[in-house]
């Protein structure tokens, strides 16, 4: 199989996804950015599959209104689609949707996070340049704020919810000169609007967005691997499309849309067969509706460096903007990340966590891996103070009984 800009080609030329197929009959799904484009396409398979409930979560519900009668019209299954508002240029209305959607439905099968921008124009969206507030801090603080519900409907239903991220295969494009930036300085980098006198390019940025998208994920997973989370997180790549998304971009944009673009009804088909896909595809990026590997760089040792920074940052960006919000992933397995402790429990400093350690795991955990490596209760060094406190933080985030 081609690689890069020889597998986009490929792609785009040779390969045809296959139309959804499968039985979602009692199942619910929520579908982010889907009045329109990509997003509407999938609604409409996975209300065609027999969803239950189909979920079209939208920044303006008058659309989602328009494009609800379309689907439901379409598919011939009436009160099936329902319409809730979400903007995530916004964080109180992330929070608010999840919330809401948490409370409302009795269950979350599949969550497709499509909402995305491209807007080609330099705004700034609650602390960060839009596209890194949207396709990046919002996409997970939305994901993380849903992951208590996909646990307890796996748990209720005997079911494996799935949760997709939608990426691009722009990630392999990427300039990602921002991990160059000191530690703990990645995302202010990526606030800069002028760099060397000259001002950054958003079409990069874009890129870079998409494959923060994908090493946040393998950085996710690998924390919280297929037996542990009973929620599976994937990345899906829909390929070069007819969509209204990234219509503020250059008309050479719509020139190469013309000549090599799926239609939408076509790249929808990758959104859902990552939502329909198993276990065998958590923490994979997916593409053709097939499991695929991202780019060299993601899988590189220097990517995966990079990749914990990220991953590192992301998590206290998002428990800066909603304490706590992480425990959704916590409460999902019996391990913890020493990062996280920190950041909820600034007391618990790198002594005590020492004390707390057999002296074997103490000597392993040294240097910038012992804040990222998991803690497990065999972990843990005995009957004394400091024991017993990584004990109760064990006993808070894990539904395991640690004695």
């Amino acid at each position: 199989m081609p690689s890069g800009i020889g597998r986009f080609f490929y792609s785009q030329f040779f390969v045809t996804p296959p139309k959804p197929g499968g039985d979602l009959t009692g199942k619910t799904v929520i579908v982010t950015g889907s009045n329109v484009g990509l997003g509407k396409e999938a609604a409409r398979h996975f209300a065609a599959l027999n969803a239950s409930t189909v979920i079209l979560a939208v920044r303006s519900p008058e659309k989602g209104e328009a494009a609800r009668k379309e689907i439901e019209t379409s598919t011939s299954r009436d009160n099936v689609v329902k319409v809730m508002q979400l903007d995530m240029s916004s964080y109180t209305s992330v929070l608010d949707f999840a919330s809401r959607a948490s409370k409302e439905l009795s269950r979350i099968d599949i969550a497709v996070l499509n909402a995305g921008v491209n807007r080609g124009v330099w705004e700034v969206f609650e602390q960060d340049e839009s596209t890194i507030t949207v396709n990046v801090v919002s996409t997970f603080l939305l994901a993380f704020a849903l992951l208590p519900k996909l646990r307890e409907t796996a748990q209720k239903f005997n079911t494996r919810p799935t949760l997709t991220v939608v990426s691009s295969e722009v990630h392999e494009w990427a300039t990602f000169d921002e991990r160059n930036a000191p530690e703990g300085e990645i995302f202010k980098r990526l606030n800069d609007k002028v760099i060397g006198g000259k001002e950054v390019s958003l079409n990069n940025r874009y890129q870079v967005s998409k494959l923060m998208e994908v090493l946040s994920i393998r950085a996710f997973c690998e924390r919280n691997t297929v037996e542990r989370v009973p929620v599976t997180v994937n990345a899906v790549n829909p390929g070069f499309c007819h969509s209204e998304f990234g219509r503020e971009q250059p008309s050479i944009l719509a020139f190469f849309r013309l000549l090599l673009a799926r239609t939408t009804e076509v790249g929808s088909r990758t959104l859902v067969h990552a939502g329909m896909s198993g276990a065998e595809s958590h923490g994979k990026y997916l593409s053709d509706a097939q499991i695929t590997e991202p780019s060299a760089y993601v899988r590189s040792d220097e990517g995966k460096k990079d990749g914990e920074r990220v991953w590192r940052e992301l998590l206290g960006r998002l428990e800066e903007i909603h304490g706590g919000v992480t425990e959704g992933l916590l409460r999902s397995c019996s391990a913890i990340t020493w990062a996280v402790i920190e950041i909820h429990h600034p007391t618990f400093h790198l002594k005590t966590a020492r004390k707390a350690l057999r002296p074997d795991e103490a000597k392993r955990r040294t240097g910038p891996p012992y804040f990222t490596n998991n803690l497990y209760p065999e972990h843990l060094a005995g009957d004394d103070r400091a024991s017993k406190q990584a004990v109760g933080f064990l006993k808070r985030f894990s539904d395991d009984r640690v004695c």
